[in-house]
């Protein structure tokens, strides 16, 4: 007679569902037969990745068989130079998710409130409940972070903030001089986590000045990635910055070899690719406007958006036009379990890319009306 494994799971994470992935090109391949797709699900890179990441990743092959370095030296050193910090201050994670997971794990516990804005990353709140903890989550404004109201529902129980900049999955974006002055306003003993995973797609004028405000606020911690600009999606490497008190917690909890050497090494050489960096994110702006017109023109509502991607609202079901774009070969992100039951993401893809799933939608809207 087998044992309820159930039972014994922490409570927390009896009530957690697994998370959900943008599906696979493969996966649809199986499913339905299909060629030639189109995966704008993910907030992937379309262009995929420089020439100076290739070569890292060929050099890296002769040392397969051995482990990786544990603490990252020379990527922890080409970060440091880049923001002129020192390497106390960073720690490496498996994509910024699992940085996000070493933080609350690291500084909450059941008796702690996490405080994250409604429509914010579904990974806030997954890991605050298998912790135990209590989940705040505070009404969105416009789609994103209500500051005043997020200052508001700080309690002496409250351990951390999680803040998107831009927001996933909506795009929203928050100025510097209101993030600044949110900061000024939160307790010391509670943690600022300033998510900037997309912070490269960011204008260069309205970048907030994040990594001078870590000297005011030993409070704040910013994590980013190179999933997302630099096209290392598959390889799984992000960070963070941080006073050194809590870089150091931070790595006491780390896995030793959360980083792979490929991840490692191709993250430095990413680094220092500027031009792959420059077209990744000049194909982005060009093509978030090709989209932008585009359901501007046929009437589509859509939330403006800071990053790689645009949220649609649809007067059909989601669901429906969901599905009826997977039969056509185009995959995109459904987002009620964000609590945007009207809505799908899209990620914008190339020149190409987007005219298919441009047509495709067209059709499937048609197509739908007509039943």
């Amino acid at each position: 007679m087998s044992c309820d494994f159930f039972a014994l799971a922490n409570t927390g994470v009896q009530g957690l569902h697994p998370y959900q992935a943008g599906k696979p090109t493969d996966e649809l391949e199986r499913e339905l037969g299909l060629t030639n797709i189109v995966k704008l699900a993910s907030n992937e890179n379309p262009l995929g990745v420089g020439e100076l990441v290739k070569a890292a990743l060929e050099q890296q092959l002769a040392g397969i068989t051995r482990y990786p370095d544990a603490n990252g030296f020379y990527l922890k050193q080409a970060l440091a130079d880049k923001y002129d910090l020192a390497p106390a201050l960073f720690t490496l994670g498996n994509g910024s998710n699992d940085v996000l997971e070493l933080i609350a794990r690291s500084f909450v516990t059941p008796e702690h409130e996490v405080i994250f804005a409604q429509h914010a990353f579904v990974v806030y709140p997954l890991v605050t409940q298998a912790i135990g903890a209590t989940g705040v989550a505070v009404p969105a404004k416009d789609w994103g972070h209500d500051l005043p109201a997020m200052l508001a529902a700080i309690t002496e129980r409250t351990r951390l903030i999680f803040i998107a900049n831009p927001n996933n999955p909506t795009g929203t974006f928050l100025t510097a001089e209101a993030l600044y002055a949110f900061l000024t306003q939160v307790p010391k003993e509670v943690i600022v986590v300033l998510d900037e995973a997309y912070f490269e797609y960011v204008d260069k004028e309205l970048q907030a000045p994040s990594i001078t405000w870590l000297t005011e606020f030993s409070n704040l911690i910013i994590t980013r990635t190179f999933s997302k600009a630099y096209g290392l999606a598959g390889l799984r490497v992000g960070y963070s910055m941080s006073h050194p008190d809590i870089a150091d917690i931070l790595n006491r909890v780390r896995q030793p070899f959360n980083c792979n050497s490929f991840a490692l090494a191709a993250a430095q050489a990413a680094l220092s690719d500027h031009d792959f960096l420059t077209a990744s994110v000049a194909l982005n702006n060009q093509q978030r406007a090709v989209l932008e017109t585009f359901f501007s023109d046929q009437g589509i509502g859509y939330i403006p958006s800071k990053g790689n991607f645009i949220t649609v609202e649809l007067t059909q079901d989601p669901a429906a036009v969901y599905q009826a774009l997977l039969h056509k070969g185009v995959i995109v992100r459904p987002v009620a379990g964000y609590g945007l039951t009207k809505h799908l993401r899209v990620s914008i893809g190339t020149a190409l890319e987007n005219e298919t799933f441009m047509q495709a939608l067209l059709a499937v809207l048609i197509e739908l009306d007509a039943q």
